[in-house]
Order: C-alpha cells, then sequence, then structure tokens
C-alpha cells in the first residue's frame, strides 16, 4: 500500500523571516535588560536597606549612655516610630556583658537570641533565618566610657524583616514589567512598520513583474534601491532576451517559409511542363536538396545571431549560376535574361547559407519586378591585412520604386505592390543579414536598366 507523500511546507516569507529573528532578538534583549535591571535593584535596596539600619544603630549608639555606676541608659526617643509599634517589622536589640539585654517595643513576642557581642569597631550585616522568617541584621560593636572612664562594651542590633525588602523589590518588578511590556509592544509595532517599509521596493518589484506579465509595462522601470538595480538590470536583460528569442524564432519560421517558396516553385513548375521523367527526377531531388539546406540554415540562424568572425569565405559565381538557374525556370513565361558581371575570386565573407539567403532573395526581387532583364555584380572591398569586403549589386528593368516607398518596402510583411504575389519578408530578411555583417544596404535607381538598384556593402572583417 503506497502512502501519501507529505506536502512540502512552503518556506516563510522574508517579511516573517524578518520580524521572527527580529522578534527573538528583541525578547532575549529585554528579557537581558529587565535580568540586568532586577539586579542592579535588588543590590541598590539592599545597600539602601544596609545604610538605613547602619543610621538606625547610629542613632541608638549616640543616644546611648552609661552611668556612674556602669548602667546602661537607652535613649527615650525613637529613631523610627516602627519600633515602638510591636510586630512592625523594624526591631532594635542592644546586649552587653553580665547578661545585659535591651529590645525595642517592636521586638515584643520575638526570639533574638542569635545576636551576639562583637568587638569594638567591628561590623556586621546578614540574612538570618529565624522561626517568624528571614530578617536582615545590622550589628555594630562598640565601647562606651562612664564618667568613672570605665569602659563598657555593647552590641547594637536593628533588623527589619525579609517581606518589606521584597515588598519594595516586587513593586519595582512590576513597574519593571509593565513598562518593558509596553515598550516591547511599541518596538514590535515599529519593527512591523519598518519592515513593510524597508521590504516596499521588493514589492514594487513583483507588483512590476504582474504589470509586465499581463502586457500593461515592458520593464522594470524603477526607480529601485541600490541594492536591486543588479537584480532589476538582469531581470531586464532576461526579459528583452527572451522577447528577441521570440520575435527571432517567429521571423525565422516566416523566413522559412520565403526561403522555401523559390524550390517549390521550381518543383511546381517543372511536374506542370516538364516531359522528361529523368530530367524531372533529378530536377525534383536537386530541389529537395537545396530545400533540406535551406531548413537546416534556418534553424541555425534561430539559434545564434551575429556574423562569425571564424567563417570560411564563400565563393559567389558557382551559387550565383545555380541560382539564376532555378529563377529561369520559375519566371521561364517572362524570358528574364540575367548578366553577370563577377570579379575573379570574388566571396562573401561570411557563411554559405547567408550568401544564399542574401544573394537569393535580391535576385528573385529582381525577377519578380523585372520586364526582361536583371543585372548581378559583384566585387571585392579592399580589407588590408583582413579579409576582403564585398560589394554586392542586383539591378534590374522594371518600374523601379520610388523615394517615398524605399523605407516601407523594406519592413517586414510590407511588399511593393500587394497585386504581386509574395511574403513581403525577403528585402526584410536581406536587412538582417546586412545588418549582421555591420553592412549597409542602398536602394535607389539603376542608372544603366533604368529600374531598381540594390547596393550591399560588407566591410572587411
Amino acid at each position: 500500500m503506497e502512502t501519501a507523500s507529505p506536502t512540502k511546507r512552503r518556506p516563510l516569507s522574508l517579511a516573517a523571516r524578518a520580524a521572527l529573528a527580529t522578534g527573538f532578538a528583541l525578547a532575549a534583549f529585554l528579557g537581558l535588560t529587565g535580568l540586568a535591571q532586577n539586579k542592579a535593584n535588588y543590590a541598590s535596596e539592599l545597600s539602601a536597606m544596609h545604610d538605613r539600619l547602619h543610621n538606625y544603630a547610629i542613632a541608638y549608639i549616640t543616644g546611648t549612655d552609661i552611668t556612674r555606676a556602669g548602667k546602661v541608659t537607652v535613649p527615650d526617643s525613637q529613631p523610627n516610630p516602627d519600633f515602638s509599634r510591636p510586630g512592625s517589622g523594624l526591631y532594635a536589640i542592644i546586649v552587653g556583658n553580665d547578661g545585659f539585654r535591651w529590645e525595642s517595643s517592636s521586638a515584643l513576642g520575638r526570639d533574638f537570641d542569635f545576636v551576639r557581642m562583637l568587638s569594638p569597631g567591628e561590623t556586621a550585616f546578614e540574612p538570618v533565618e529565624t522561626r517568624s522568617g528571614k530578617l536582615y541584621v545590622f550589628s555594630y560593636g562598640v565601647s562606651l566610657d562612664s564618667t568613672e572612664r570605665r569602659s563598657v562594651p555593647l552590641t547594637f542590633a536593628v533588623a527589619q524583616t525579609e517581606d518589606q525588602f521584597e515588598r519594595q523589590v516586587a513593586t519595582y518588578r512590576r513597574t519593571q514589567f509593565l513598562w518593558l511590556a509596553m515598550l516591547g509592544m511599541m518596538l514590535m509595532l515599529l519593527q512591523l512598520f519598518l519592515l513593510r517599509w524597508s521590504l516596499l521596493p521588493l514589492r514594487r518589484v513583483s507588483s512590476d513583474l504582474a504589470h509586465i506579465e499581463r502586457g500593461s509595462r515592458d520593464h522594470l522601470d524603477g526607480p529601485y534601491p541600490v541594492e536591486l538595480t543588479v537584480l532589476t538590470r538582469r531581470l531586464n536583460a532576461f526579459i528583452d532576451s527572451e522577447r528577441e528569442q521570440r520575435s527571432r524564432y517567429r521571423d525565422t519560421l516566416a523566413d522559412l517559409a520565403h526561403s522555401l517558396k523559390t524550390p517549390l516553385a521550381v518543383i511546381r513548375s517543372q511536374l506542370e511542363t516538364s516531359a522528361d521523367a529523368r530530367q524531372l527526377r533529378g530536377d525534383i531531388l536537386d530541389q529537395v536538396r537545396k530545400m533540406d539546406e535551406i531548413v537546416a540554415y534556418q534553424l541555425s540562424r534561430a539559434a545564434t545571431s551575429g556574423r562569425r568572425t571564424i567563417a570560411a569565405e564563400e565563393p559567389i559565381a558557382g551559387h550565383a549560376e545555380d541560382l539564376v538557374q532555378s529563377l529561369e525556370k520559375v519566371y521561364a513565361a517572362k524570358n528574364v535574361l540575367c548578366e553577370f558581371e563577377l570579379e575573379d575570386g570574388v566571396a562573401f565573407p561570411g557563411e554559405q547559407g547567408d550568401l544564399l539567403e542574401l544573394m537569393g532573395n535580391l535576385v528573385e526581387n529582381a525577377f519578380k519586378w523585372a520586364a526582361h532583364r536583371v543585372l548581378l555584380t559583384a566585387r571585392s572591398a579592399g580589407g588590408g591585412k583582413g579579409r576582403n569586403g564585398l560589394e554586392l549589386i542586383v539591378e534590374d528593368d522594371g518600374p523601379g520604386i520610388p523615394d517615398e516607398k524605399i523605407e516601407k518596402i523594406l519592413q517586414r510583411g510590407v511588399r511593393g505592390d500587394e497585386r504581386v504575389q509574395g511574403h513581403g519578408i525577403g528585402l526584410s530578411i536581406v536587412q538582417d543579414i546586412v545588418k549582421a555583417y555591420q553592412g549597409e544596404l542602398q536602394v535607389d535607381r539603376s542608372e544603366e536598366l533604368g529600374g531598381a538598384r540594390f547596393r550591399v556593402s560588407i566591410p572587411p572583417g
């Protein structure tokens, strides 16, 4: 029995991650701050109690006298009224030699047997556990002189219950917790606001990408923070690359259809006119071979673009003759005569497929519009130490092209005359190839034949 695989948990958003991380950090910081403040307040309260009990002991010491008979007399007034109120939590005890012991009224009913004699000048401050609870006791050993210059050693002890001290500490803790909680809530709200503000550029990028997907925008326009500039620039480059690739594939399909038109027309013409089966079979196989080369070339051209500097030079003469022979069969009814003016050894500085597309579209266009004559001229352009450039000229004796229509006919899908059959992309293909080789295409009127003249100039490599 197959068990269902657990659903993959969706990763936390950047905002949630930042909120959790800073929330934990804030809680830890406030917790450690509260702990440190509690310890500091505890030490401060303990020190304050020590000083207070010390002052009470000094008050009792200064108010105590020794008579001539060596009797100890304590002051009638108390430094704090709580010493006179039983069970107040504040107690005073005086102990001396020979069993002397005095306790304040507040110490009634309590056991202070733990108070011990101290040497003169010795002090002690310590917590003491008793049956009634914990006490903090300050003891001070002194030696008082009588009028007979007789020294009487005494120990003054002042004690305070833990409850009073703990109430003070607990009050501080409650107040501290309240303020830290309020501060923590305010900081959390501030943190959420700052996170939202800090992540706003990312939300803007996401929103802009959504607009691009819907087609309402072309690019990520920004402005964006410096940290996102590289990301958005690369996204824009990727978007441009995808669009260029789609456009190149679309144009390639159109170019492929246009390139196959001539071989198909040759095959149709041969099937309609040829009576020799062997010659017909040879011509059809030759055109099928050309169609196969065209398909391979267009698929390669769809994947790459630009001039290949290491490509071998391709001789023009042989390809020009094969091309013209095919076109003469297609346009046999027009009885067009194509003349050549080819410089010896002239070659195309690039791929064979590019040469066939370039020359084929120009010469076919001339055959289409010519009355009876077409002139193909090719000559090298000096290249110095590198490979030679090329000047390719195709002229016809047709009606020519008005100057105001030249720019229009070079656009993809536009035909010079809608009554003439064609796809309107041949000259666009020529322009793309010329551009890939950093060349130039000029269209004007032929001085020799009177029709259109197409001049392609490709610079030396």
